[in-house]
């Protein structure tokens, strides 16, 4: 490998040498790569070691140079050596200006010494095939729990020692490490989704060498924990999240915003936001009554549920494949990408997540749990009643987690940045972080999407810029807008009128804080000051065409759906397709 040459290559203490070197893959020109080693397990560090792979991309402005900057694409599972060059051209400029922004996938993902369960990656996509969303009915449940059982045995004959070392403390750990192998005294940081839950486990593992960290798209770190009770917990994972709730909260805002729109901005617009959500619970109805194509009822509500991530261009995607589904028509798919397949890696996320999380050990657990999301969130609740259902037979238990406390006071504060109709990480999680972290800001944004990153807002990245330079914390209170509503034309400005944003789930107005542009909100609350253009999709990550758009598996929680984050060859309707929207 290349030698270390030049900030933050060498030894930064303990022994951990990064040896960066120009990354080998198309998608990943401009970068650098690197290989860690670590221990396996932090409390035997000279037993076995495994691999952590890095990648970074070099501060531009190298005479500014301010350091380094730790980036997480969530998850969990979600590998940064993807998801950094996918989501690079979308972080502030001023940022990308002074700092070497880092990545990396972490243990037990990507190509990390990684839980992988299947010899090939075909052999990995054949054996998940025909495995539903969620399943539907009593013979389709039964089927879905002997297929995520078996899973769990293979995973356990393949590598039982590293199923009980990946877990999130596991991981904070080893961004220690790589903090000290890049020269940092204290930790920069932006983690997003999943990648929240990371940040808030390292802040309170080594309070004292927080720098700057930005928690976007906030996932409750007491909930995920159940709050550190033993025993069975009463509800799974991302019903204790909440996540249910947030996907219906944005469903809703679709549905009504697209209502309001004309068939030109949403291709599923029934004339009126009442008439656009009869028409969305009629399509539903009629694929319960059988599929279009391949398109049945689970898989078109997770598609749904994946859309509503990354406002441009997944909800105009969304309302494309909800009218083509609606006239009869099975939406476009793309063909398989050419070359060899990436291992798609669905095993990985819920490694992490059923080896800490606390979820119910009887599968028979799942349907009541599905009944009571319904009645909460409707179909979507389905999705997120069942997706924590393999962890039910999951043979591991972390050997070392953390579960709190999470109040250790920091040596700087975190700001907190969540989206009011957050589909994935609910508002009320943003809330819950700041308020269980000592010290942190939350930073509001009026808008929708899973993460700020993702969902572009002048006004975040300004605040964001400033704390991560100075440490100069928003206004409390604070409220930013996005760029660019929902079925608006990218790069043109939109009329105001066409997108209104009501008062959200939190029950408060938009009148106080500050827009994108750092101005007031007029009354009504809507901004006051015109929508800057933004790119329709990180590049590298998909064919360079706009429009398309990415649902992952049952356990990817995070950015991975909202950015694009999913690997070459999960092309089959088993480990949901990418498709491009027509």
């Amino acid at each position: 490998m290349a030698s270390a040459g030049g900030p933050g290559g060498g030894d930064g203490g303990d022994g951990l040498v990064l040896r960066w070197r120009p990354c080998t893959q198309p998608a990943q020109a401009g970068f650098e790569c690197a290989v860690a080693k670590v221990p396996l397990d932090h409390a035997a560090p000279s037993g076995r070691t495994i691999d952590l792979a890095l990648i970074r991309h070099a501060a531009a402005d190298r005479g500014r140079r301010a350091g380094s900057l730790f980036f997480n694409p969530g998850g969990p599972g979600g590998p940064g050596t993807v998801g950094l060059p996918g989501l690079y051209g979308k972080f502030p400029q001023e940022l990308k200006d002074r700092f070497d922004i880092v990545s990396w996938d972490p243990r037990g993902v990507g190509e990390s010494t990684a839980v992988r369960c299947f010899d090939t990656a075909g052999e990995a996509a054949a054996r998940h095939e025909g495995v539903p969303p969620f399943p539907v009915g009593a013979q389709q449940q039964r089927a879905y729990v002997a297929a995520y059982a078996d899973l769990a045995q293979r995973c356990e004959r393949r590598d039982p020692q590293l199923l009980r070392h990946i877990s999130t403390a596991d991981t904070a750990r080893d961004l220690d490490l790589l903090r000290r192998a890049v020269g940092e005294q204290r930790l920069r940081y932006w983690g997003i989704s999943y990648g929240t839950l990371l940040g808030a486990t390292y802040a309170n593992l080594f309070p004292d060498r927080v720098g700057r960290l930005v928690f976007d798209g906030n996932v409750d770190p007491r909930a995920w924990a159940n709050r550190g009770a033993g025993g069975e917990p009463e509800l799974n994972t991302f019903l204790r999240l909440g996540s249910h709730l947030g996907s219906a909260a944005t469903l809703a805002q679709f549905l009504d915003l697209c209502g309001r729109a004309p068939v030109s901005g949403c291709p599923f617009s029934a004339g009126s936001p009442a008439a656009t959500r009869a028409k969305y619970d009629a399509l539903l109805a009629r694929l319960a009554k059988g599929p279009v194509g391949t398109w049945t009822y689970a898989r078109a509500v997770g598609e749904v549920r994946g859309g509503l991530y990354s406002v441009h261009p997944g909800w105009s995607g969304t309302a494309d494949t909800l009218q083509s589904l609606w006239q009869g028509r099975a939406p476009d798919e793309s063909p398989a990408p050419s070359g060899s397949a990436r291992y798609p890696g669905f095993e990985q996320s819920l490694a992490v997540m059923c080896a800490e999380s606390p979820n119910p050990a009887s599968p028979g657990r799942y349907a009541g749990l599905e009944d009571r999301a319904v009645r909460q969130a409707g179909a979507l609740g389905r999705w997120w009643a069942w997706a924590n259902e393999p962890c039910a037979a999951w043979p591991a238990r972390a050997a070392d987690p953390y579960a709190g406390p999470w109040n250790r006071t920091p040596a700087h504060p975190v700001l907190v940045v969540n989206a009011v109709y957050d589909p994935s990480t609910p508002y009320r999680a943003g809330q819950a972080m700041a308020a269980e972290l000592a010290g942190a800001r939350l930073l509001t944004v009026d808008g929708y999407g899973h993460t700020a990153l993702d969902n572009p807002s002048t006004c975040v990245q300004r605040h964001v810029v400033r704390y991560v330079l100075t440490g100069a914390l928003p206004p409390e209170g604070a409220r930013c807008g996005q760029d660019v509503p929902p079925f608006t034309t990218v790069g043109k400005p939109p009329s105001r009128a066409a997108s209104p944003l009501p008062d959200g789930p939190d029950g408060t107005g938009r009148t106080d804080g500050t827009d994108r542009t750092g101005g007031t909100w007029s009354t009504g609350g809507r901004p006051a000051g015109p929508f800057t253009p933004w790119p329709l999709r990180p590049p590298g990550l998909f064919p360079d065409r706009p429009g398309w758009i990415a649902v992952v598996l049952p356990g990817m929680t995070d950015a991975a759906v909202g950015a694009g984050v999913v690997k070459e060859g999960m092309v089959k309707e088993g480990v949901r397709s990418v498709r491009r929207a027509r």
